[in-house]
């Protein structure tokens, strides 16, 4: 029997999950797209907890007028950029969540290399 869409997605993302973990030093960037919007965080999994977050609902992002989601995905990833230089971030381990590196999540990948991130 054919699995589907979000089993499918869970084997892929516990598989990806075995091999990446984040540090203080080098937090994972992990990534959530949904239908409407694009969520990233960076996780210190040593700790358990969250260090920043950005995502498309935020208003520097969702004031920016009618755009199409690759582009609200690469405003997203801007702004994770500049929130980890705040921080003093420099690199992380990219966690795509299951999720094909394609469309808005390579955009958001891309967008957070250009900010500075390393990865």
């Amino acid at each position: 029997m054919a699995l589907t869409k979000l089993e499918r997605r869970t084997r892929i993302r516990n598989r990806i999950r075995k091999k990446i973990s984040g540090t203080a030093q080098k937090p994972r960037l992990a990534v959530f797209r949904s239908n409407r919007h694009i969520y990233a965080q960076l996780i210190d999994d040593k700790r358990g907890i969250t260090l920043l977050s950005a995502c498309s609902r935020e208003k520097d992002v969702a004031t920016a007028g009618n755009v199409k989601k690759i582009e609200q995905a690469a405003l997203v990833g801007k702004l994770l950029a500049s929130k980890c230089k705040e921080k003093g971030i420099e690199q992380v381990v990219f966690d795509r969540g299951g999720y094909k590196y394609h469309g808005r999540v390579k955009s958001l990948a891309d967008a957070a290399r250009e900010g500075g991130l390393k990865f």
